[in-house]
């Protein structure tokens, strides 16, 4: 896997940050920040507190670091083009992030995303449960089989193997390790956007 081209797709999902844009989040600083261990998403760490004065903490803390990454969040290459380019094909497009739907507004009001249909972690559960995923589907009326999720982490391509949606990896210089795990790889989007010419 991870080799063959995009094919052309009746909808497309992608995740946000890491993926669509670069808001510069430093996870590891958010980790020290918190104390948090490496190994567990900080969702699923956060649910394993028991005191509530921690939990609430954690919010704040992981609140802040997003909505700072938010207001200086930039496209990555070739993203907004891809975007207007599937706008202008009738290709539905959806969003499905971790991130709040604050962050989300944030970013949205930074850059103008184009993108009507986006689900957080405060609309569905977050990945890699499939939900959203399969909420999209349902809401833009494809079938999940005929879609594709992009991300740039392993939980982006879990979330669309739950859904039943092709697997797509945006490739960096982080993420290598997963390339045998997608379906495709895309390196800059411009592949991505000649691929649903």
């Amino acid at each position: 896997m991870g080799t063959r081209p995009a094919p052309r797709f009746d909808a497309l999902a992608f995740d946000l940050d890491g993926t669509l844009v670069d808001s510069g989040l430093d996870f590891a600083a958010l980790r020290r920040t918190l104390g948090f261990p490496e190994g567990i998403g900080l969702l699923e760490h956060i649910a394993t507190l028991d005191d509530p004065a921690a939990v609430d903490h954690a919010h704040r803390v992981i609140h802040r670091f997003e909505m700072e990454g938010a207001r200086g969040a930039t496209w990555m290459p070739g993203a907004r083009e891809l975007l207007d380019h599937l706008r202008d094909a009738g290709v539905p497009v959806a969003i499905l992030t971790r991130n709040s739907r604050a962050a989300v507004a944030a970013t949205d009001a930074a850059l103008s995303l184009g993108v009507e249909l986006i689900l957080t972690r405060d609309d569905a559960p977050p990945k890699p449960d499939p939900a959203g995923l399969l909420h999209i589907a349902e809401t833009l009326g494809v079938a999940a089989g005929r879609m594709a999720y992009v991300g740039d982490f392993i939980d982006d391509l879990t979330t669309a193997r739950r859904a039943g949606m092709v697997a797509g990896l945006y490739r960096n210089h982080r993420n290598s390790g997963y390339v045998d795990q997608a379906d495709f790889v895309v390196r800059h989007f411009d592949e991505l956007r000649a691929q649903q010419a």
